[in-house]
């Protein structure tokens, strides 16, 4: 029963926070700082995201093979690979550490 209630906390949350953000007058979303702060900030979730589901487990820092996989993707970045060859990059990397390193 703790799991349903969590839940319906979190749904009852998610609702509020959504209307919470339609509630907002539109002249307080034309200002210049909120404008660049709503374009920079997914970036940077994106980023926190990423780093710390390829850098940490659980409590510890750990370099595996999602490391490679992440190293991969940033190559074939900077040489301006298509999105799905980068993707593809970084799985055949993953795969390849993972399979030689156990």
């Amino acid at each position: 029963m703790t799991i349903w209630l969590a839940i319906g906390l979190t749904v009852v949350g998610c609702y509020a926070m959504k209307l919470a953000g339609l509630l907002v007058p539109a002249g307080a979303l034309e200002r210049p700082l909120v404008r660049r702060l709503a374009a920079l900030l997914p970036v940077a979730l994106l980023a926190a995201l990423t780093a710390q589901q390829a850098f940490a487990d659980g409590r510890a820092l750990v370099l595996d093979a999602r490391a490679a996989g992440l190293a991969a993707a940033a190559v074939a970045l900077l040489l301006r690979a298509p999105f799905l060859l980068v993707v593809a990059a970084a799985v055949l990397v993953t795969a390849g550490a993972r399979a030689l390193g156990g």
